[in-house]
C-alpha cells in the first residue's frame, strides 16, 4: 500500500498556498532545502512527480493537486479527530456505560444523565444497565460496564485492588405500615415497637439482609411472614394488610395510597449506596463528570432528607 505521510502532505500544502519553496519553508521554519527534500521524498512514497521546474520556479503538477484533493480531506478528519479528543478530554464525549440497581436507575442515574443533558454543553454518551449489587461488580471486572451502582454491604473489600469505590449516599429506611395500622400514627415509633409483626422482606440477597440486620441493631429478629423482593409487590402486600416493611427513601416513589410510610427518626436505619470503577478509571474525563452529576443528584436528596 502506498504510504501517506501527513507531515509531508502538510509541507505540500502550504507549497499550494504559498507558491515558492522559499515562502513554504518560511511559514513552516525550515529551509527551503528542506522543503524541496520533504516534498522529494513524499513523490517517491507515493511514486509521482509532484513538483516540476517553471523558469526558476517551480509548480505543482496535476498528480499534486490529485493527492491534494484527497489529502484535504484527510486533513478535514483530522481536525474533526482532534476537536472530538479535545471534547473527550473535557469529559464532553466517549461512552460510559453503568450497571446500577433497580431503585438507583429511576432515583440517581436518570436524573445525572438529566443534569449532563441540562448543564448547556456536550457531554458523554451514558448508557444504562440494570443489576443486581452482585452482578454489577462481574460486569465491571469483565469490561461490560464502566461505573457501577451497588448497596455497599454487597461491595467488595478494601482489598480488592481491581476497583476503586467511592461512598455516595446513606440512604434512610422508613417503616412500611397498612394506613389503618394501630401504630400508623404513633408519635416517636421505634423498630422495636414493630418486634411481633409480620414482616415482609426478600428472602436472599441484600435486603434480605439490610433489613435483618436493622431489626437485630434494635434488639429483635423480624418474623418473615412474606418473601419479595420488588417493592411494587412488597407494598401491595402491606397495603393489604399482610405485614410491614422497610422501604429505603429511594424506593419511595412506588408508595401506595393504604399504605402510611413512617421516618424512624430515633433508630435511623440506613442502607449505604456506593459507586464503583475499575481502578485507576475514576480519572477519566467522561466517568469523571457522570461521577460529578450523581454527587449532585445525591447532594440535592440529601438536603431533602434534612
Amino acid at each position: 500500500m502506498t504510504e501517506w505521510d501527513i507531515k509531508k502532505l502538510r509541507i505540500l500544502r502550504v507549497l499550494s498556498e504559498r507558491g515558492t519553496v522559499t515562502a513554504t519553508a518560511d511559514a513552516l521554519l525550515m529551509t527551503p532545502s528542506a522543503v524541496s527534500q520533504q516534498l522529494s521524498n513524499l513523490g517517491r512514497q507515493l511514486g509521482v512527480p509532484l513538483l516540476e521546474a517553471q523558469g526558476r520556479r517551480v509548480r505543482l503538477t496535476d498528480a499534486a493537486h490529485l493527492v491534494l484533493r484527497h489529502a484535504e480531506a484527510v486533513f478535514a478528519q483530522l481536525e474533526r479527530a482532534e476537536a472530538e479528543l479535545a471534547g473527550y478530554l473535557r469529559g464532553e464525549a466517549g461512552e460510559v456505560r453503568v450497571g446500577a440497581f433497580s431503585t438507583a436507575v429511576p432515583a440517581l442515574v436518570v436524573p445525572a444523565v438529566q443534569l449532563l443533558r441540562a448543564d448547556g454543553r456536550p457531554g458523554p454518551d451514558v448508557r444504562v444497565r440494570e443489576a443486581e449489587a452482585a452482578e454489577a461488580y462481574e460486569l465491571l471486572s469483565g469490561g461490560d460496564v464502566d461505573l457501577a451502582l451497588s448497596l455497599a454491604a454487597h461491595a467488595p473489600t478494601a482489598r480488592d485492588t481491581r476497583f476503586a469505590l467511592l461512598p455516595l449516599l446513606a440512604d434512610p429506611l422508613d417503616v412500611a405500615l397498612p394506613v389503618g395500622h394501630r401504630l400508623a400514627d404513633a408519635p416517636g415509633l421505634r423498630l422495636a415497637d414493630l418486634a411481633a409483626e409480620p414482616w415482609i422482606f426478600g428472602g436472599s440477597g441484600p435486603w434480605s439482609e439490610i433489613t435483618t440486620a436493622a431489626c437485630e441493631a434494635a434488639g429483635f429478629v423480624p418474623e418473615q411472614a412474606h418473601s419479595a423482593s420488588g417493592w411494587t409487590a412488597i407494598l401491595a402486600m402491606v397495603e393489604a394488610g399482610m405485614g410491614v416493611a422497610l422501604i429505603p427513601r429511594m424506593a419511595s416513589a412506588e408508595r401506595r395510597k393504604g399504605v402510611a410510610l413512617r421516618v424512624l427518626g430515633a433508630d435511623l436505619p440506613r442502607r449505604h449506596v456506593v459507586a464503583a470503577v475499575r481502578r485507576g478509571a475514576e480519572a477519566g474525563p467522561a466517568v469523571a463528570r457522570v461521577l460529578a452529576a450523581l454527587k449532585e443528584v445525591v447532594a440535592a436528596r440529601e438536603a431533602s432528607f434534612s
